[in-house]
């Protein structure tokens, strides 16, 4: 028997540092946004008694490092249910180091798909607290859609489903350590930060002019990734309604309103990289298949 689950991606429309906590970890502000790029995860039952990795990716480690790993771990002792051997295929399309929440993705699915496997019903409460103890994206990735996340990301809020259609997203070449993002924060001098009470206003009105307005990132002013400029000045070029990048990057996203402008934008963007991509927003974080 086994279970497969496509695994979406996520987007901040918005992420802000509110504070530096005692433990070091930061208070955030979060509106965080699935979308339709996902990895497909399945997972099946074996007689090994232990718990295997594949993955499509040679570069993605697939021993006990890999977070789909700590997932399954992590579900088997919450649950005190028995392993008697799961095999876990993942095949990846969302990019990896990207600031799309991909590893959170993947630990998302396989929570799910095990939760279906072994029928333990675990009700949203119970998935999110085994989430929080592998990563502090997977809650979002198991329930997805449109939510505010808050404190070191694991509060999470419902918001009403944004229905956004044409969506460009874009990594660059550069990689961003975001232990390396978190500590430029730290030591910022000056820091800028976002206006999140009329953001959190917008979304929950479903303000479309509003929440694009206040779409944005507090990381943008401490990490310098030179292909940003250039991949939002091509977006702006075709006419985007908001662009940012989502996470510690280096991903960048853009809002079209039209599949027009998001054509024009991508045909050139795939010229140029070699992960670019145009989806939609999708109201969920993981979809049994």
């Amino acid at each position: 028997m086994q279970v497969t689950v496509k695994a979406y991606a996520k987007i901040n429309l918005m992420l802000d540092i509110l504070s530096t906590l005692p433990d070091g970890y930061h208070d955030l502000f979060m509106v965080m946004q699935s979308v339709g790029i996902y990895d497909t995860v399945t997972v099946k039952k074996t007689d090994t008694k232990n718990i295997k990795i594949t993955c499509d990716v040679p570069a993605i480690p697939v021993g006990e490092s890999n977070i789909a790993h700590k997932a399954a771990k992590a579900f088997f002792e919450y649950t005190n249910k028995e392993n008697c051997g799961i095999e876990i295929d993942i095949i990846k399309k969302i990019p990896h180091a990207a600031g799309l929440a991909g590893g959170s993705a993947d630990a998302a699915g396989v929570i799910t798909a095990l939760n279906k496997l072994f029928e333990a019903n675990l009700s949203e409460k119970e998935l999110i607290e085994i989430g929080s103890k592998v990563g502090s994206d997977v809650p979002f990735c198991i329930l997805g859609g449109t939510m505010l996340a808050q404190y070191t990301g694991t509060v999470l809020s419902h918001l009403p489903d944004l229905s956004e259609e044409y969506v460009i997203i874009v990594k660059p070449d550069q990689s961003v350590s975001t232990g390396a993002a978190y500590s430029a924060y730290d030591t910022a001098e000056r820091v800028r930060h976002l206006d999140t009470r009329e953001m959190l206003i917008s979304v929950c009105k479903n303000n479309r002019e509003s929440y694009l307005n206040c779409i944005g990132n507090v990381f943008e002013q401490f990490i310098d990734v030179p292909d940003r400029v250039v991949i939002k000045g091509i977006m702006r070029e075709s006419n985007v309604a908001a662009s940012c990048m989502s996470g510690s990057g280096p991903s960048v996203f853009g809002i079209f309103n039209n599949a027009f402008d998001a054509q024009n934008c991508i045909a050139e963007m795939k010229e140029r990289f070699d992960d670019a991509y145009l989806c939609s927003f999708v109201n969920k974080g993981c979809e049994i298949v």
